[in-house]
């Protein structure tokens, strides 16, 4: 028998994290713990109002499932009993911690994964004044990040990407616009970006515009965030994006994300690792995927004001494993 907990946490950030949605000052997450004959596995989620997710709804979902977590639901009966999203990646993301412990071997072990020594994650400049964007690319250069993942909305698209590449002349650019741009404009846009030496664009248009995309010839590769969550989502992305973005808040859990990945290297999409804002909990259990990736975007925990304790060690877009 085993017994589940299931708790909100709120983390302070250090600084306002602000997309085309607007700004957050704290990381809200929900966290599952459970536990058998003295071990306990420990999962967690970020719900997210884009998703139509709070923290109290993810809780209720997961409650909702209680006794049969407790009684030994399986990861493969969870997946027919949740709906993807945070509240199954936090009860998936558990029980397969509580497996690598039971088993005494590393997660990444136990998903059939070899992690490297270290791993470069995408550092976030988030929306401001081209001036501020650009002062915080060259600071997070000067410290080390050799990543840059940028967020952009719909106004000084021009301005902001210049001032970037000038003050970050070596560094990998992509760049996020988070839905907020419009098929008018978007191939003098892509064209810009690839000018500028930027490596990819993530979801310029709203998730279920990708027609769009079809036919449109672009020359830098388009990767797919909200409009990717599991492997149902594929069939639309084909001859529209080159790459998806795996994050396990979208695909309800390790479980699917590693199916996910798996089908759509199959049919020829790259992949992109990301994460919402969150504690080191939450990127381990993304880890087994690392070994997979183009582009690793986990700087999550970076934004916390404390991290979780144990924490993972993050040192300038460097994540050492």
């Amino acid at each position: 028998m085993k017994t589940l907990k299931v708790y909100e946490e709120a983390w302070p950030l250090h600084s306002p994290f602000v997309i085309s949605r607007g700004a957050r000052s704290e990381a809200c997450v929900v966290v599952v713990e459970i536990e058998e004959e003295g071990i306990k596995g420990v999962g967690e989620c970020t719900p997210y109002p884009r998703y139509g997710e709070t923290p109290a709804s993810v809780m209720a979902q997961i409650m909702a499932l209680g006794p049969e977590i407790e009684q030994g639901m399986t990861r493969e009966a969870l997946q027919a009993a949740l709906p993807p999203g945070a509240a199954r990646n936090a009860v998936d993301c558990a029980l397969w911690d509580l497996a690598a412990r039971q088993q005494e071997m590393p997660l990444a072990h136990l998903a059939g994964a070899t992690l490297p020594q270290s791993l470069i994650t995408a550092q976030t400049v988030v929306i401001g004044e081209p001036e501020q964007m650009a002062a915080s690319a060259q600071a997070l250069c000067a410290a080390g990040a050799r990543l840059l993942k940028v967020k952009l909305d719909d106004r000084l698209i021009s301005e902001r990407m210049i001032a970037i590449r000038a003050a970050a002349p070596e560094a990998t650019l992509i760049v996020d616009a988070n839905e907020s741009w419009h098929v008018e404009g978007l191939a003098a846009r892509c064209q810009l970006l690839a000018d500028l030496g930027v490596a990819m664009l993530e979801q310029p248009l709203p998730a279920g515009e990708d027609a769009a995309l079809a036919n449109f010839i672009h020359p830098l590769p388009i990767c797919a965030d909200e409009s990717c969550h599991t492997r149902a989502s594929l069939s639309e992305l084909k001859g529209r994006y080159e790459m998806v973005n795996i994050k396990l808040d979208k695909t309800g859990g390790l479980t699917e994300a590693l199916a996910l990945a798996n089908e759509a290297q199959e049919q020829g999409f790259a992949l992109m690792l990301g994460c919402m804002l969150c504690t080191s909990r939450a990127i381990g259990a993304a880890l087994p995927l690392v070994p997979e990736v183009s582009f690793a975007d986990l700087d999550g925990p970076t934004w916390l004001a404390v991290d979780v304790s144990p924490a993972l060690q993050f040192r300038a877009g460097t994540l050492y494993l």
